[in-house]
């Protein structure tokens, strides 16, 4: 079963389930398997999938690569992970060793791997920001390549990776940190009164990280085997990003909401905002799943009794509630396997 390898804890049988140590097992897994024209599902934290009941038929390839090195480039650190490193235990590193970049990420389950397909981001950083290469087998050509940040066509909570997400398997991403022990600008207004400084201000990275760490268990985002709000794939939507048009429309609708500039003039929305609004507040359940009682993005699997057709049939309750009241579609943030919203 698949279930063990996600923090939703749901998902049926694997056809065939193997490990890849390293980077050169994990492409000749991949590689024979497209040989054979097998489906392939390479899996890593599983904290941001969504398996089907019904599983995976197929060869399912865990990742387990490990490893980083560190170079020096002018006034920045370039560190490079294997795939199969743990995101958090990365973060930590960074923040002790004086590496400044990717500490408002702290908390955030999952490994290096997933972090340039989602494009990873929480409290005013994402990835995307300081990711300088990644390394990838390319299944279309066959080989081994390194892809530079630019190519990697990053956009809010997605990237080239994630649009075909068929094609590259990740190998190893190398990040630029900034040598300081102090915070990149504190972007996020939450952060911000947590940390009691004002917007654009830098802290020591440990302050960020202690701050971010303790927001996040709040709102039940830290794994805990003690904490059933944790049983779940994160934000299960992305906050809408609206056209001109349609945050008029929407302001019409509901006046006041919360809203911030995003890319040229479109415009984004919160979707935990919205999905409260539509009557669906933290706690909300359906059998045995329901949303977080601390954090209304979250849809959980509590008590592990509940299967995928459950957690979806509320997925589509809640998406389809914000759009009868508010004209606005929402979208899944974690991968569908063998599903779909």
């Amino acid at each position: 079963m698949l279930a063990p390898y996600t923090t939703l804890g749901l998902g049926g049988p694997a056809g065939e389930f193997v490990e890849a140590a390293t980077a050169e097992q994990l492409v000749s897994l991949v590689a024979e398997a497209d040989r054979q024209g097998r489906p392939t599902l390479v899996l890593g934290g599983g904290s941001n999938l969504v398996v089907s009941d019904a599983g995976f038929d197929g060869l399912v390839v865990r990742v387990a690569s490990r490893g980083v090195t560190v170079s020096r480039d002018g006034e920045q650190v370039l560190v490079t992970a294997e795939a199969g490193e743990d995101w958090d235990p990365l973060v930590a590193r960074a923040v002790a060793e004086g590496w400044s970049g990717i500490e408002c990420m702290s908390g955030i389950p999952g490994l290096v791997g997933s972090t340039p397909i989602q494009n990873v981001g929480a409290y005013g950083q994402e990835v995307a920001q300081t990711v300088r290469c990644v390394r990838a087998y390319d299944r279309l050509t066959r080989q081994v390549v390194d892809i530079e940040a630019r190519q990697c066509g990053f956009s809010y909570r997605d990237s080239a990776f994630k649009r075909d997400l068929s094609r590259h398997v990740v190998l190893a991403v190398t990040y630029a940190l900034d040598l300081s022990d102090r915070s990149g600008a504190v972007a996020y207004k939450e952060l911000a009164g947590r940390l009691g400084v004002a917007l654009g201000e830098r802290v020591p990275l440990a302050h960020a990280r202690e701050a971010v760490l303790a927001l996040r268990r709040g709102k039940g985002m830290v794994l805990d085997p003690d904490d059933p709000d944790t049983r779940s794939a994160g934000s299960f939507f992305t906050n809408p990003i609206l056209t001109a048009a349609e945050a008029e429309e929407l302001a019409a609708r509901a006046p006041g909401h919360p809203s911030w500039p995003h890319d040229g003039d479109t415009v984004k929305v919160s979707a935990a905002w919205l999905i409260e609004q539509a009557g669906y507040p933290k706690g909300y359940g359906r059998g045995p799943v329901r949303i977080s009682t601390k954090h209304t993005l979250a849809l959980t699997n509590p008590d592990g009794l509940g299967t995928t057709a459950d957690l979806l049939a509320l997925a589509r309750e809640v998406r389809d509630g914000v759009r009868e009241k508010f004209g606005v579609s929402l979208v899944n943030e974690p991968v569908m396997v063998g599903c779909a919203l």
